[in-house]
């Protein structure tokens, strides 16, 4: 598949297969996070893989999911995350700019994933204190965003947006994401 395929492929993942991730994995999608662009090169971001199942489990109480149909959107039972990436921020390495490389290596993250039929949710809505407690994560890092990590059991619909962003599930259960059309955003030359 080209990566542009694969970039079309992406949806976010919420209902995953209870197979475990190797580690292997795990380490490459981590790896395409610290290789990705840094503003200034500072590479203010670090990581903390999660793949031991009460450690899953206590992070899942932290994470809020789909807020726009909760609690629809939520793992059901039995399809929870089999391993969470959290992403870190040194405050002594960068304090404030750091979203851009939080966003590149997200992305990279995200595309490693799938290029190994992982699917994933990026959730920014995390209980960061309860997070840093169970982690036990120094004073001088931030966290920013988790990525939820699991097999796909679902596979997301894009259509075109008509009136709303606003995703949504059918009575059968299956998600729909709006997206807007190209011809809306593309401007040759001039706006």
């Amino acid at each position: 598949m080209s990566v542009y395929d694969l970039i079309r492929s992406r949806r976010s993942i919420r209902q995953f297969e209870p197979w475990l991730i190797e580690r292997k994995f795990l380490e490459k999608i981590v790896d395409a996070a610290r290789i990705a662009p840094s503003a200034a090169n500072l590479q203010p971001l670090e990581f903390v893989a999660i793949d031991d199942e009460g450690m899953k489990k206590a992070i899942f109480t932290c994470l809020k999911w789909a807020a726009y149909i909760a609690p629809q959107g939520n793992p059901e039972a039995g399809h929870e995350p089999q391993a969470y990436v959290v992403t870190l921020v040194n405050s002594q390495i960068r304090e404030k700019g750091y979203e851009y490389d939080v966003g590149a290596a997200m992305e990279n993250m995200i595309l490693a994933a799938l290029g190994e039929g992982i699917g994933s949710c990026w959730l920014i809505s995390v209980d960061k204190p309860r997070v840093m407690e169970l982690l036990r994560i120094p004073g001088h890092y931030k966290i920013d965003c988790v990525l939820a990590l699991g097999y796909p059991a679902e596979t997301p619909l894009v259509e075109d947006m008509k009136d709303s962003c606003r995703y949504w599930k059918d009575p059968g259960g299956q998600f729909h994401v709006p997206k807007r059309r190209l011809d809306a955003v593309i401007h040759f030359n001039k706006f």
